[in-house]
């Protein structure tokens, strides 16, 4: 299971709280969480996803200006 989620590492907290709102509002199953040890980055949270809904978040995210780090699957 754990093998269905990416994340999306943003550079600011506003900048996961902003991906948040527009990806609920296309009623993706989305989470905020912390962001995974392993990874870093300059903010606390990131964006979790399901793996199939990929294209879809980068397509929102780059829609919306939203800056993000990197994608990762987790």
């Amino acid at each position: 299971m754990k093998d269905n989620f990416s994340v999306v590492i943003f550079y600011s907290n506003s900048a996961a709280i902003r991906a948040e709102s527009l990806t609920k509002k296309e009623n993706l199953k989305i989470k905020l969480i912390p962001v995974p040890r392993h990874l870093s980055s300059d903010c606390g949270i990131c964006l979790r996803f399901n793996n199939e809904d990929k294209s879809k978040i980068e397509k929102i995210l780059q829609d919306g200006k939203v800056e993000y780090e990197n994608i990762y699957r987790i």
